[in-house]
């Protein structure tokens, strides 16, 4: 089970279990995860719902296959107004570059909507524009300076936070388009990360005793 990330992520439960079923229905081993917050219907209500499909790395490929099929055979019910069709060539161009962000209906009709432009994007590029985009993905978000000063000081204060903000820090990852889960942050961010974990689970129970003497 372990081998298993997230490939698609929705608000709605039935959305998820739909897209799990055509999946397994056609050869495809998936799970289907609540990542719902624990309060979230008594905190947040729906908006805090998250339901995931999970498969493996090496399927993400044969389900965007099957996804982008079953989604071509939907061209044909397109409404006359969908809110593509207003959309213009560099618009429609963003929707194929950032298919992860989009649907594979959206997706396979910004395709077809350029081609019929005289815009098409032909297979090559398409590779080429979807490594360019995992290459841009997989970077490491900006240095957390504020957040890395910040789990010190908990840390130092002896506050579970610090260890909480060290912990993620250190193991965060992201799930790119492609199945490849790499690390969120830096590498020197994680360093400190690991360091705020160590210096908080040294710093807890020495304030503790520190508290108790105070207050005894």
């Amino acid at each position: 089970m372990q081998n298993y990330v997230t490939y698609k992520k929705f608000p709605d439960a039935q959305e998820a279990r739909a897209l799990q079923h055509f999946l397994i229905g056609n050869g495809i081993e998936c799970l289907f995860i609540d990542d719902s917050p624990s309060m979230g219907s008594a905190m947040a209500g729906d908006y805090g719902k998250q339901y995931e499909v999970q498969l493996k790395p090496e399927q993400f490929e044969a389900a965007d296959k099957l996804l982008e099929e079953y989604a071509t055979s939907m061209l044909t019910d397109l409404p006359e107004d969908y809110y593509l069709l207003s959309f213009s060539d560099e618009e429609l161009h963003d929707v194929v570059v950032k298919h992860d962000e989009w649907s594979e209906f959206d997706y396979v009709l910004a395709r077809k909507l350029l081609a019929e432009r005289g815009k098409g994007i032909d297979e090559d590029e398409l590779k080429t524009l979807r490594q360019h985009r995992i290459e841009n993905l997989a970077k490491p978000e900006k240095r957390q300076k504020g957040w890395v000063i910040a789990g010190y000081i908990m840390a130092f204060l002896g506050g579970l936070g610090g260890i909480i903000t060290g912990y993620v820090l250190w193991t965060s990852t992201k799930t790119l388009p492609n199945g490849q889960v790499v690390p969120t942050y830096s590498e020197a961010d994680r360093k400190h990360g690991k360091s705020i974990v160590i210096f908080g689970a040294i710093m807890l129970p020495v304030m503790f005793c520190i508290k108790i003497f105070l207050f005894a």
